[in-house]
């Protein structure tokens, strides 16, 4: 029987710095995507954010209506879509309208919104933003369902709203909520019964929760009679990897510096350790892999035993390596990291020991079916063009030393 098949994706916020065109930018995020989808990844996440100049994509939406046009067979999810930005029934249409025209490809992700200065510029407090977020996801989900809702909030009101067409993913598309530190995820998960996207899962106070989270989304769970799936749980982490960890750690200082500078002078978010040497602080505290495919099956197989089991690893983009190294990466994860967690050489392992096992008899065998040709045509032909060596070869005996040419 085949073990359990872990997937891999990419959630991309994105983040790209300052200094370059971000038209160009945008472009080289849908290059990625198609990249993966290549390779063999299994799903991209994609951000929605509106301000602080970093992370660009306005309307994840759009940009998995290009992405889908351009792939075969990655699924793409919002990641994620900030409920308390948007009336419910006009989100829960464009899902589902990417959910047909996807042939159901989309994922919808779930968030109460990172970025405090998004809710400023919409005149949302930030201290309704989670509320808001669980209200919201209460209708959506009974929305991309197909039912009618009737709903009376404080910032919406739903009459008797329906979508137009049925559902293409049925009973729904996929939902997601995404979960950090706090219980507030692992809360909305288990008590609508959908999939959790953990954030930070690498970061210490991210790694200690993983446990804790999930517990508190099955203890949810089981009070509204939901049933929480591991496979439709997702772990988010960043990783760089090269053929040597030096090249690795040589490749990331390209844009590592830039990468921090947003997370501790603009968006505040507590995801960096602190250390004289950003690279050293990243890889001692376990935040961030940057070195081999080793290195990397590494920390996962500590997530998968930290967590006592999730459906899919998702690398944290973030643009910390030259373009070309950073594809290498993407590139290195698929070729030796994703077989190691998805059983793809356990056959081919079999086959191989199987076949040396049985070297010597089928050795034999071969000589001896080939022999019984020789001799066929030795027998009809003469001996004349059979060469002593060939006959040696088959026969597993020296071969008689050649004749001295006349000088």
């Amino acid at each position: 029987m085949s073990p359990n098949r872990l997937r891999f994706g990419a959630f991309i916020a994105p983040f790209h710095p300052l200094g370059e065109n971000p038209t160009l930018a945008i472009q080289r995020d849908l290059e990625l995507v198609q990249w993966m989808d290549q390779l063999g990844y299994d799903e991209a996440w994609i951000g929605e954010h509106h301000s602080a100049a970093y992370e660009l994509i306005a309307s994840p939406e759009v940009f998995i209506a290009a992405a889908a046009e351009r792939t075969k067979h990655i699924r793409l999810g919002t990641g994620v879509s900030s409920l308390p930005y948007h009336h419910p029934l006009i989100l829960a249409d464009r899902i589902n309208q990417l959910d047909h025209m996807t042939r159901g490809r989309v994922m919808f992700g779930v968030g109460p919104g990172a970025l405090v200065s998004d809710a400023w510029m919409m005149g949302i407090p930030v201290q309704k933003q989670r509320d808001r977020m669980d209200e919201s996801l209460g209708v959506l989900v009974r929305l991309l369902r197909g039912e009618e809702v009737t709903h009376q909030s404080d910032w919406f009101e739903l009459k008797n709203a329906r979508l137009q067409m049925t559902p293409y993913s049925r009973p729904s598309v996929e939902i997601a909520v995404a979960s950090q530190v706090s219980p507030t995820g692992a809360r909305a998960a288990g008590q609508h019964g959908v999939g959790l996207l953990s954030l930070g899962a690498t970061t210490t106070a991210g790694f200690n929760a993983l446990a804790s989270n999930w517990a508190i989304a099955e203890e949810q769970a089981r009070e509204h009679r939901q049933v929480m799936d591991r496979n439709a749980w997702r772990l988010v982490g960043p990783m760089h990897i090269a053929e040597t960890r030096e090249q690795a750690i040589e490749d990331v200082r390209f844009g590592l510096d830039k990468w921090i500078y947003y997370f501790r002078e603009i968006a505040n978010l507590p995801l960096v350790p602190e250390g004289d040497d950003p690279v050293k602080a990243m890889m001692d505290t376990g935040m961030a892999v940057i070195g081999t495919p080793e290195d990397a099956a590494r920390r996962i197989q500590q997530l998968v035993e930290e967590s006592s089991g999730f459906g899919a690893f998702l690398l944290m983009d973030h643009n910390w390596a030259k373009w070309d190294a950073k594809r290498r990466s993407y590139e290195l994860m698929a070729r030796y990291v994703f077989p190691q967690f998805q059983g793809l050489d356990i056959n081919r392992e079999a086959s191989i020991e199987w076949v040396r096992q049985n070297k010597t008899e089928f050795t034999t065998q071969v000589r001896a079916a080939v022999g019984a040709r020789i001799v066929q045509h030795i027998q009809e032909k003469g001996a004349e063009n059979i060469r002593p060596e060939i006959v040696a070869m088959i026969t597993g005996q020296a071969a008689p030393p050649e004749p001295e040419k006349a000088k």
